[in-house]
């Protein structure tokens, strides 16, 4: 198997990793009700918004193939397209939380007789309260339908495994709800607009030390000297088949190593060994570029 030295087999073993996920999320505490409360009590003046974001993951085989035993869980990502807010940056399908439909369409999440939804995970939802089932089902909903329209994943291929910690933004008055959930079977993905192009990144990869490094980010503001208001943050570096490079970073970053860290133990390497990546964001980072 060619998995880094540190990478658990278990990302090789398909029933056992979605047991151990599953039971994981399951028992780790929630806060989305808790955030769900202090979006409600937020001013009107400067309200802060929701959007619920899917983590998908799929179990494909490894790039050498040849057998059944040779595939591994990758993480699929998108690349936003330059038309929209933060182009360029590499993130999960999802998008605001829509205070009609999502609420409408929960109640065929929650009721039909859907794969979605089932087993354990369904039961740990449950086991949290009525008000927690029905806010995490509620952010499933939302990110199902923004995952159908960004890359027509068809809801019923995806398998509930259970909430992540929610991330709020720095950027933006906005706080993510993350679930994860298995594409089975993967299909083909369709592209909208809003993406550039999709990658898949093994989560082995995430046990590379040598794909970690410092992100330098500073805004493009006029008279401001190279260093001034620029702040290092942790990235990591996605290699393709072709030698391109893409970095994903942000929201996104943290929400896959806490995936990882509630279902794998997992400790982030020490980023600050690596190179530094510079970056400035421009005046349009927050509302994307316009078509030439």
């Amino acid at each position: 198997m060619n998995l880094p030295s540190a990478a658990p087999v278990l990302l090789t073993r398909r029933d056992e990793f979605l047991e151990r996920a599953i039971e994981r999320l399951g028992a780790h505490p929630s806060d989305f009700r808790e955030m769900m409360g202090q979006i409600a009590a937020s001013p009107p003046t400067s309200p802060r918004r929701a959007a619920g974001v899917l983590l998908p993951l799929v179990f494909r085989a490894l790039p050498s193939g040849g057998s059944v035993e040779e595939e591994e869980f990758r993480f699929v990502l998108i690349k936003r397209s330059r038309h929209i807010p933060q182009p360029g940056d590499l993130s999960c399908p999802g998008g605001m939380l829509h205070p009609f439909l999502d609420r409408l369409l929960r109640h065929l999440l929650t009721l039909a007789p859907l794969p979605i939804l089932r087993g354990e995970a369904r039961s740990h939802a449950l086991r949290r309260g009525r008000e927690t089932f029905r806010i995490t089902t509620l952010f499933l909903t939302n990110a199902l339908r923004e995952a159908w329209e960004e890359l027509r994943i068809p809801p019923w291929n995806v398998r509930f495994l259970g909430p992540i910690p929610t991330h709020s933004l720095v950027l933006f008055t906005r706080t993510i709800f993350p679930v994860a959930g298995l594409i089975d079977p993967p299909g083909l993905f369709r592209p909208n607009g809003e993406v550039e192009r999709l990658l898949e990144i093994p989560l082995a990869s995430f046990y590379r030390e040598e794909l970690f490094s410092r992100y330098s980010l500073e805004e493009a503001t006029a008279g401001k000297s190279h260093d001034q208001g620029s702040r290092e943050l942790p990235c990591f570096v996605h290699r393709d088949a072709g030698g391109g490079e893409e970095v994903l970073w942000g929201a996104t970053f943290n929400i896959i190593v806490r995936f990882l860290e509630i279902t794998l133990d997992y400790r982030l390497p020490d980023w600050r060994k690596g190179r530094i990546i510079r970056r400035t964001l421009r005046s349009d980072y927050l509302t994307g570029r316009r078509p030439a």
